[in-house]
């Protein structure tokens, strides 16, 4: 009964931390959704052509990777508390520099050293919101994981839910008012993150593996391809959802990116809120693998769909199927290398933006080698989800193997 005590007292002690993680999500879901939609606003404004605007894409998700890279040597040292006020800043500046760079410098340029900046801010959230959650206090992690990426999801329904009422109201040519907007929220929460406590993520008198120890272990090896597929499998279709809908399928903007990128978030979002309520009744390995068939499924549904309803409703579909993705690989490995520390989340976090960039910059490349045609580029990437289904049957053959 102590015990059971002393975890509820932790849990409410660290509820600020827990919904700080919460909205540093929030701010990653920014980072990552807001310019994509207005690629083709870029496009037309600054005459940049669509194989540059790939490049946005690419670029956020390639920094986000280097930060992740670089992050194993010095998170530790510095500390959670900094790197993620620092992570928050980063993300804040960014936001507000992509208001002014584009008109005194070539826009192009003014654009990508904005996202470099943000970026930065985005690769330090990816490697430290988790850790940082599962450390503190909680009965049932797989169920917390789960719940903290929904609110990735709610921010990226948030982002373009309110964004396409603010471009139907103000109209698209204030952009940069919405983007000092959003830049409001990760300066707040970097306040925020100054007044609450941080629990360690591994307990005093032990140290993690490093990642040398990492780079033995099939399982780890398993689990980091695990990661690239999931990122790919999500970003492929939520880069692209967007300007899919408008130039793939003809319809207007505001259609486009409700019917595109807000349904994808809701439905990813609801995936991840079904399984942080009732994670702890269903199997995490069914639950990833029937996700991986349907999202096999959903991105053959999106580019041959006869009929634009359909491949909009197999999109929304996508959402879904991704929702586990992400998280449920984090909840495999944190089991399955418990001992993995910081070093683990930022390698497997590394993996999964390498996975963000991969997929849309793939769709991309395969859509521009088709003549820009994003229904083929689009179905090119069904190799993800198929990877990841195989990755889940080697994940537990393997900790079935060495009895993990």
């Amino acid at each position: 009964m102590k015990k059971a005590s002393d975890m509820n007292h932790g849990e409410e002690r660290y509820a600020g931390t827990i919904n700080a993680c919460f909205t540093g999500y929030i701010v990653q879901a920014i980072v990552n959704n807001f310019v994509p939609l207005l690629f083709l606003t870029f496009q037309r404004t600054y005459g940049i052509p669509l194989s540059q605007i790939t490049l946005l894409t690419t670029l956020n998700f390639g920094i986000q990777l280097l930060v992740d890279l670089v992050s194993v040597f010095f998170v530790d040292r510095a500390g959670y508390r900094v790197c993620m006020v620092a992570a928050h800043v980063a993300a804040s500046l960014g936001l507000l520099l992509l208001t002014v760079l584009p008109g005194i410098m070539p826009p192009f340029a003014g654009i990508l050293l904005s996202v470099i900046v943000y970026a930065i801010g985005g690769g330090l959230l990816e490697v430290l919101v988790s850790p940082v959650v599962e450390a503190c206090p909680s009965a049932n992690k797989e169920s917390a994981m789960s719940m903290l990426h929904s609110f990735y999801c709610w921010g990226h329904v948030g982002v373009v839910l309110l964004s396409t009422v603010f471009f139907h109201f103000a109209g698209i040519g204030n952009w940069r008012v919405l983007a000092l907007i959003w830049a409001v929220i990760p300066a707040v929460n970097a306040y925020v993150f100054t007044k609450v406590p941080i629990a360690s993520l591994i307990s005093e008198g032990e140290e993690g593996l490093t990642a040398h120890g990492l780079f033995r272990m099939k399982l780890f090896w398993i689990l980091f391809v695990m990661m690239v597929c999931s990122g790919a499998s999500e970003q492929a279709v939520s880069q692209w959802a967007s300007a899919f809908a408008e130039k793939g399928l003809g319809i207007s903007k505001t259609a486009g990116d409700l019917a595109g990128p807000l349904s994808f978030a809701l439905l990813m979002g609801a995936s991840r809120a079904f399984y942080g309520k009732y994670g702890d009744r269903i199997d995490l390995d069914r639950f990833m693998t029937g996700s991986c068939l349907l999202c096999i499924l959903a991105y053959a549904g999106t580019a041959l769909a006869p009929v634009p309803a359909l491949s909009m409703l197999s999109c929304a579909l996508c959402g879904l199927s991704v929702g586990i993705m992400w998280p449920g690989t984090f909840s495999k490995a944190s089991a399955s290398i418990p001992y993995g520390g910081t070093a683990m989340f930022a390698l497997l976090a590394l993996g999964g933006d390498l996975g963000c960039s991969g997929g849309p910059t793939l769709a991309g490349f395969v859509s521009s080698m088709a003549g820009d045609n994003l229904k083929t580029g689009i179905l090119s990437c069904v190799i993800f989800p198929v990877l990841l289904c195989a990755g889940v049957c080697l994940c537990r053959k393997e900790v079935s193997r060495d009895g993990i």
